[in-house]
């Protein structure tokens, strides 16, 4: 597997990917956080792809079998300044990882592509549904901790919000 820039010919393949994700959250009990918006819209994903935030993930054939969202810097996810419940591991810079999916055709997706951005960054942070614990046992299994609670703007699910940072 390789990881690269999504360009405007992946949209259709990355929708479908997201339908995908979609149904496969609703059959693992989180229908919520992503089936009743039909998340996320196209045109966030074309915005993604035009700001180079957008990455997809190919197999060895060459099929898009992954997409997900990855930037970073200084304080760059606005709902990230008020955690509740907890706080933060560290200060400075951070990647976030946003969007994540797969088609489910290999297994170890999710994590090649989790472990590509914290490689780019040494300090990664990322959020998820209180229903996904898919999500929550991939991240537990990566290293990440729980650091407490955040509230995005698309719907009023509170997120478990998680950080990892490499050993100094």
């Amino acid at each position: 597997m390789e990881i690269r820039k999504s360009t405007e010919r992946d949209v259709p393949r990355i929708m479908e990917i997201y339908g995908f994700a979609r149904r496969f959250m609703a059959e693992h009990g989180n229908p919520h956080q992503w089936g009743p918006t039909n998340w996320p819209p196209e045109d966030l994903i074309r915005s993604d792809i035009r700001s180079g935030n957008s990455y997809v993930c190919v197999n060895g054939e060459g099929r898009v079998i992954g997409t997900f969202f990855f930037a970073q810097g200084e304080d760059i996810e606005p709902t990230y300044r008020e955690i509740t419940e907890g706080e933060w591991l560290a200060g400075g810079p951070y990647g976030v990882v946003h969007r994540i999916a797969s088609d489910g055709s290999e297994k170890g997706i999710g994590a090649f592509c989790i472990d590509w951005a914290f490689r780019q960054c040494g300090h990664l942070r990322i959020d998820t549904h209180g229903d996904n614990t898919v999500m929550q046992s991939l991240l537990g299994k990566l290293g990440f901790v729980r650091c407490g609670t955040i509230y995005v703007e698309e719907d009023d699910y509170p997120r478990l919000a998680f950080e990892k940072t490499a050993a100094k």
